[in-house]
């Protein structure tokens, strides 16, 4: 599943190539805080200024589009990234989604009865 990045900075990376992302993992259960993106063709590194603390992730996937805003008010980059390999952000968000998918399917055979209920006896036969 392509990853959508959004960063406050300039960051020019080529269609196709590879780069590692490290996410801080955000205790609160929301969306991953993105700290660096490494372009591992070219050696270059963007990363934010304070220190990381916390649980850290780092994925590595390849560019399928960048796009560069510039003028107006503040720099901004959209990265469009393919995850190449399994990563522990990527782990944690299947994870939730599959928690999720397994309470919807709960609720939903409880509206339907559900197959957990007893069997109805059988009548007593006369014959």
């Amino acid at each position: 599943m392509d990853r959508l990045l959004v960063i406050a900075a300039h960051v020019a990376i080529a269609h196709g190539h590879r780069v590692e992302v490290t996410e801080q993992v955000d205790p609160l259960g929301e969306e991953p805080v993105l700290l660096s993106v490494v372009d591992l063709d070219t050696g270059i590194r963007y990363r934010r200024p304070e220190e990381p603390s916390g649980d850290i992730s780092r994925w590595i996937g390849r560019v399928i589009e960048c796009t560069v805003t510039i003028g107006g008010t503040g720099a901004r980059t959209t990265l469009l990234v393919d995850p190449i390999g399994p990563g522990a952000t990527g782990a944690k968000i299947a994870l939730r989604g599959a928690d999720a998918a397994a309470d919807a399917a709960k609720a939903e055979a409880d509206r339907w009865g559900g197959a957990d209920r007893p069997p109805a006896e059988e009548p007593e036969r006369f014959w």
